[in-house]
């Protein structure tokens, strides 16, 4: 559904019954001195840092992408550590800047709008989106810190998780009174060390811990393993949401090694349904059955026919696919329950809400990345499920997102 078919009157209407949001997968830009104000000084020209050098190609070796500074044009941001060089791309501080402007090509920090890393000026944004709370993924760290995982100091890329997680607390989120909402790394090469991690951040308060959807996908073992259970006790234990967005498993569907990029960016949900149905069926939820998990930008309407086939699956074909093996309830229960998603253009998803769980879905912006809704998300909001009763409205804009979170805000509409 777009504006143009929504009379004004409508939307103004619809418009008033959006409370504040409360935004769950928004996305920052790391600060140049993230980590070099952070680490041990023998380790600072080590660990992550920006350099300003030209833009250069992108290579496809030995089917990964490797970027190098080149020798012309005006200085981008590039990050460096170790051996890698990452770009910080137009696509990812999209804010502002219209679709047609919008590339891949490297940019500076002064070629972002300020709300990609400054606190205070993100919040300012958030104002402009009618947004009063927002959680955020990395972008350089990657979205769930996959960039330290492959790091080959593994003390040091232990540091920079760390430093990474004290930053998010301490001044990303430190003065914003409740508004920047933390959300921390784990050292993905080492269960042990996650848990640690997570009860860590739990002790200052912090509730959601990023995790890839498919850990298989990044060579770590897999969700039917039992590795993970230690993180997932740990995060049961802790009331520490696990937050899973999309492409965190690094792979991504693809169909052919000649299709545009369009075709990756449209079926890239197929993550998601993958992701989901590993974990219901791994046994995982039923061994920790308060554990909550937060699937975004994933959206939602996929979500019903997932839950129809899984059940059918695991009903059907228990004779042979050992479904029930570690799922002693239909897989839908174990959703209802303890899974989450997010969306933010998902008209169909809104449709089907009576199916995917009114409890289980919460909204999001994805700033300042160029999918994003900003800054008119509460239109966006308005569109899709401003025509719902006030408490379901309620519920999706805020309430179940306070709920999963436990967060403590002001209430100036009576939201919940």
């Amino acid at each position: 559904m777009t504006e143009g078919l929504v009379r004004q009157d409508v939307l103004d209407e619809r418009l008033s019954r959006i409370p504040p949001l409360v935004d769950v997968d928004a996305h920052v830009v790391e600060p140049a001195e993230l980590w070099s104000s952070r680490l041990p000084a023998r380790l600072r020209d080590a660990g992550p840092r920006i350099v300003h050098a030209p833009a250069g190609e992108v290579q496809l070796v030995d089917g990964k992408y490797v970027e190098a500074p080149g020798t012309e044009g005006p200085d981008v941001a590039w990050w460096v550590y170790e051996d890698t060089r990452n770009q910080i791309k137009r696509y990812i501080a999209a804010a502002g800047y219209p679709a047609d402007e919008v590339t891949n090509e490297g940019v500076s920090y002064a070629d972002m709008r300020p709300g990609c890393w400054i606190p205070a000026e993100r919040m300012a944004d958030m104002d402009l989106g009618g947004v009063q709370a927002q959680m955020c993924f990395p972008n350089y760290a990657r979205f769930c810190g996959q960039i330290f995982l492959w790091g080959k100091d593994r003390a040091l890329a232990k540091l920079c998780v760390e430093a990474y997680n004290d930053w998010m607390v301490e001044e990303w989120c430190g003065d914003s009174g409740g508004r920047l909402i933390p959300l921390c790394l784990v050292p993905l090469w080492d269960v042990e060390l996650a848990v640690a991690e997570v009860r860590r951040n739990a002790a200052r308060g912090v509730r959601a811990v990023a995790f890839s959807e498919l850990p298989a996908y990044l060579g770590l073992p897999s969700l039917h393993s039992g590795y993970w259970d230690p993180f997932f006790a740990a995060c049961m234990d802790t009331g520490t949401v696990v937050c899973m967005h999309i492409g965190s498993g690094t792979k991504t569907p693809q169909t052919s090694a000649d299709a545009p990029g369009a075709v990756g960016a449209t079926i890239i949900f197929g993550n998601s349904v993958a992701s989901m149905t590993d974990f219901l069926f791994s046994g995982v939820l039923h061994r920790f059955p308060s554990l909550k998990l937060l699937y975004a930008e994933a959206q939602i309407g996929w979500i019903p026919y997932l839950l129809e086939r899984i059940d059918d699956v695991w009903e059907t074909h228990r004779g042979w696919a050992k479904g029930q093996e570690n799922c002693p309830e239909p897989p839908s229960t174990y959703y209802r329950r303890q899974i989450m998603s997010c969306f933010f253009k998902d008209q169909v998803g809104v449709e089907l809400l009576d199916k995917v769980g009114l409890d289980n879905v919460l909204f999001e912006t994805d700033y300042p990345h160029q999918d994003g809704t900003w800054p008119h998300s509460r239109e966006a909001a308005a569109m899709q499920f401003g025509h719902l009763d006030q408490a379901a409205i309620n519920q999706i804009a805020r309430g179940n997102a306070i709920r999963l979170l436990g967060l403590e805000l002001p209430d100036p509409t009576n939201a919940e």
